[in-house]
C-alpha cells in the first residue's frame, strides 16, 4: 500500500455528479438544509441524505442542527479552492454543463466564491493589489506589504482582527472562469464584506452572482485604479 494522503477517496467523494452539485451550491458560503441540497442535486431527500452522510464521513462538509433542521456547510475554505480548480480544468478540457442560462455572464463577471469575490472583478482586484505591490506573492506564501497594510487600514478594515483568525490573511484562489487568481483568505472575505457594507454591491437572491451598482462599480474601479 502506498504511503501518504489518500487522494483517491477524496476524488471519489467530489466526483459523484449529485455530490458535485451539492458542493457547488455550498460554494456560495451559505448553510443549506438537506432538502435544499436535494433540490440542487436533483435527487430525492433519501438519496441526498445518503450523499451527505458520505461527505460528512469524509470531512468534506459539516452539519449543525438548528430547530428541526440540520444545516450543511463546507468543512473548510480550502475545499472551495479545490472545487474552483476542478471547474477550471473541466472548462478548459471541454467538460461543460449542457444547461446554460442568462446568469452565466453575470457569474463570470462577479460572484461569491465561498466568502470572497471571484470572477472578472475578483481577478481585477487581485491584479491591482499585485501591480501596486500591496500584495506580495512569495515562495513562502502570499502576504501584505507595508503599503498594503496602509491601504487596507485606509479602507477602514480591522486588520488586527483579521490576523487573529485561524485563516491565512491572504491566499490565492484559482478562478475557474478567468483561469487566473483572485484573492481569498481572511482579507478577501473582508474586502467583499466592505463592498456590501458600503452599498457598492449586493448578492443576487438565490444565486452566487454579485451585482455592483453603477456608483459601486465606479468606487470599485477607483480603489483598483482603473
Amino acid at each position: 500500500m502506498k504511503e501518504g494522503p489518500d487522494i483517491a477517496r477524496v476524488a471519489a467523494l467530489l466526483g459523484d455528479p449529485a455530490r458535485a452539485n451539492m458542493l457547488t451550491a455550498l460554494m456560495g458560503g451559505r448553510a443549506l438544509t438537506a432538502s435544499e441540497l436535494a433540490t440542487e442535486a436533483g435527487v430525492t431527500a433519501q438519496t441526498a441524505s445518503s450523499h451527505l452522510a458520505k461527505l460528512q464521513d469524509g470531512q468534506i462538509v459539516l452539519a449543525r442542527k438548528q430547530g428541526r433542521h440540520r444545516y450543511f456547510t463546507l468543512s473548510d475554505p480550502d475545499i472551495v479552492e479545490v472545487l474552483e480548480a476542478l471547474m477550471g480544468i473541466a472548462q478548459r478540457t471541454g467538460h461543460n454543463r449542457l444547461r446554460t442560462g442568462p446568469k452565466d455572464p453575470a457569474l463570470r463577471r462577479a460572484r461569491v466564491c465561498y466568502d470572497h469575490l471571484a470572477g472578472e472583478m475578483g481577478v481585477v482586484l487581485f491584479d491591482s493589489l499585485l501591480a501596486r505591490k500591496y500584495v506580495i506573492v512569495a515562495p513562502e506564501g502570499t502576504g501584505l506589504s507595508n503599503a498594503g497594510v496602509a491601504f487596507v487600514r485606509d479602507l477602514g478594515i480591522d486588520l488586527e482582527s483579521l490576523r487573529q483568525s485561524r485563516r491565512p490573511l491572504c491566499r490565492e484562489c484559482l478562478d475557474w472562469s478567468a483561469r487566473r487568481s483572485h484573492l481569498a483568505g481572511a482579507l478577501g472575505a473582508a474586502l467583499l464584506d466592505h463592498f456590501y457594507a458600503q452599498g457598492w454591491a449586493r448578492r443576487e437572491k438565490g444565486s452566487r452572482v454579485v451585482l455592483f451598482s453603477p456608483a459601486g462599480e465606479k468606487r470599485f474601479n477607483d480603489i483598483c485604479q482603473i
